[in-house]
Order: structure tokens, then C-alpha cells, then sequence
């Protein structure tokens, strides 16, 4: 299967929380997953994007229900 981004993260939004998954796979690498979960509050939301930063994350893909991606 042909690579079209190297680094690709998904975030689902719930009502308590938000979940994250993350998979990069470079060249010549084995592919890394990281999924990791924060809860709803201000400093929770505030440490996600924190988190894909560090990984060098720029773009993220979001799913929500209703309108709980409001803060996010």
C-alpha cells in the first residue's frame, strides 16, 4: 500500500473524553501507534494538542457527536 502521510491522527470526541490515535510510519521504520485518552476538562484539552505537537503533528482529523467539539 502506497504511503500518502506519513503521520496521521484521529481524534474521537465523546461526552468525558477524548480519544487519540496516532500512527506514524516512516521509511525504512517500523510503524508506531499511540493511542492515548484525556478527559473534557480545560487543562485536558489544552495538554491533546501539546501531545501532537511533540509527536510533530500540524493536522488532525476529528469525529464528534452532537456538540461536544465545541471546546475541542
Amino acid at each position: 500500500m502506497e504511503v500518502l502521510h506519513s503521520r496521521c491522527c484521529g481524534i474521537d470526541i465523546h461526552k468525558r473524553s477524548i480519544t487519540v490515535c496516532v500512527l506514524i510510519g516512516e521509511a525504512g521504520r517500523k510503524e508506531q501507534k499511540h493511542l492515548r485518552e484525556f478527559a473534557t476538562t480545560t487543562s485536558e484539552i489544552l495538554n491533546c494538542p501539546d501531545w501532537l505537537r511533540s509527536l510533530g503533528f500540524t493536522h488532525v482529523a476529528m469525529e464528534s457527536t452532537g456538540v461536544y467539539w465545541r471546546p475541542v
